[in-house]
């Protein structure tokens, strides 16, 4: 368990706090391009680690976040007209560029320098993936980092978020816990993936046997690589290779089963007591299928992006079907997500738990966030604030599943798929890993 104050250290993320100042060295998903199509004329607004802001793009397309509130009175800039190169308050008219420089007053006297005075909160913005990152920290922003799903074809990804309503870290800390797939995932109607490789062969496809399942971590440097390998049929080993990344993302095999991509969960704090789900999925070969990708994951979404199924209809839980084929009784794997995390509170005491041996990857990726913690306190970058660019690209960042002859050492089977993808990402029209 962790004390109340490593717990507060890794859950208050406002201004000032020490997690809250270790979460803006990263670059953070502010909102889904589709939120801000080119040539909006509504500016978005936005809650982000704990900071009123609003979104907008300006004449080019560019994106631009600046602090909600206008520096002359205090109008809600989110009401404003994007126009002349920037977004103009529609109460007094002044007008403010993407980096936050005031550019016009209507009201101010012919000759008047005033606005060359007054820069607006601002806060540097790229576009990659279907996504609009924010960099909210200090000092010159690192290199966002260029990962395989932000970085293919528009039509070879899905992206889409979900709204929780509880702390990012329960959020974060349910994707690095293995066991819960077995049971809250399975058996359920939503099983497209058992068709993966590695799956098919457990309880008759219904998913791994719990107890069974050995888990192991090692530190690398964008956070830690993980290992759960379950018995398979006689003599053989179910290996699934997943990753955590700093601060709060989560990379593992989902429908693409690794040889054809993965999938990732990103938690993004809006404040200490809820956050954004961002949930990708990328193909390496050919398009995906966004439609079955979203029934897949149970995505059925009210256009605020809060799930149909939620607290207040009680994640619609069928108790009959317990009886006959779902585990839990309910639908999808997002409504089985968001009920657990949101079903501890707002924000989790973690001062009252007791961790077991299927835990040991939740600790590891506790340890290494209170590093990034002092890390900042001590005026360093945290893990995997990537700056040099040729270290940003990421093909030790495996994520596999597959069948192994009995007792295979996960380490050396990651290095091998390393290097096998790394060999078909050098021949990019090369038929898909076997």
């Amino acid at each position: 368990m962790l004390t109340r104050e490593e717990n507060d250290l890794l859950t208050r993320t406002d201004r000032g706090t020490p997690g809250g100042e270790m979460m803006r060295r990263y670059w953070l998903p502010a909102a889904l391009s589709e939120e801000l199509p080119a040539g909006a004329d509504a500016p978005l607004q936005i809650r982000l680690v704990g900071e009123d802001l609003v979104l907008f793009r300006d004449d080019d397309g560019r994106p631009g976040l600046l602090g909600l509130h206008c520096p002359h009175r205090g109008a809600d800039l989110s009401y404003g007209r994007v126009e002349d190169g920037g977004l103009r308050c529609v109460y007094h008219g002044w007008l403010f560029d993407v980096s936050g420089q005031c550019r016009d007053q209507p009201g101010e006297p012919e000759g008047s320098d005033f606005c060359r005075k007054v820069r607006q909160l601002s806060y540097p913005c790229q576009e990659l993936g279907g996504v609009i990152f924010a960099y909210l920290g200090p000092g010159e922003p690192p290199l966002l980092p260029r990962y395989e799903f932000l970085t293919v074809p528009e039509e070879q990804r899905f992206v889409s978020k979900n709204y929780q309503d509880c702390n990012y870290l329960q959020g974060s800390e349910g994707n690095i816990d293995p066991v819960h797939n077995n049971l809250l995932h399975h058996p359920n109607t939503n099983l497209e993936h058992t068709g993966v490789d590695g799956y098919q062969g457990f309880r008759g496809g219904r998913g791994p046997v719990p107890g069974l399942q050995r888990l192991d971590c090692e530190v690398t440097r964008f956070g830690l690589e993980l290992c759960d390998t379950t018995p398979a049929s006689p003599g053989q080993d179910n290996l699934r290779t997943y990753n955590f990344v700093m601060p709060s993302l989560t990379v593992f095999p989902g429908p693409m089963g690794g040889k054809r991509g993965y999938s990732g969960n990103w938690h993004v704090p809006i404040d200490n007591v809820s956050h954004f789900k961002y949930t990708f999925i990328f193909n390496r070969y050919e398009p995906i299928d966004r439609d079955l990708a979203r029934r897949r994951l149970g995505l059925g979404l009210n256009p605020d992006y809060r799930l149909v199924q939620n607290k207040s209809n009680r994640y619609m839980q069928d108790r009959a079907a317990m009886k006959t084929h779902s585990y839990s009784g309910i639908q999808g794997f997002a409504a089985q997500d968001t009920w657990a995390i949101e079903g501890m509170g707002p924000i989790y005491d973690r001062t009252q738990e007791h961790l077991g041996y299927s835990d040991k990857i939740i600790v590891a990726a506790r340890k290494q966030l209170l590093k990034a913690v002092e890390d900042v306190r001590q005026g360093k970058d945290p893990q995997h604030v990537t700056r040099d660019p040729a270290g940003n690209s990421f093909p030790d960042m495996v994520v596999w599943v597959e069948t192994v002859p009995e007792g295979t050492d996960w380490r050396q089977f990651r290095r091998q798929v390393q290097a096998q993808m790394e060999q078909a990402a050098a021949q990019p029209a090369a038929a898909p890993v076997a």
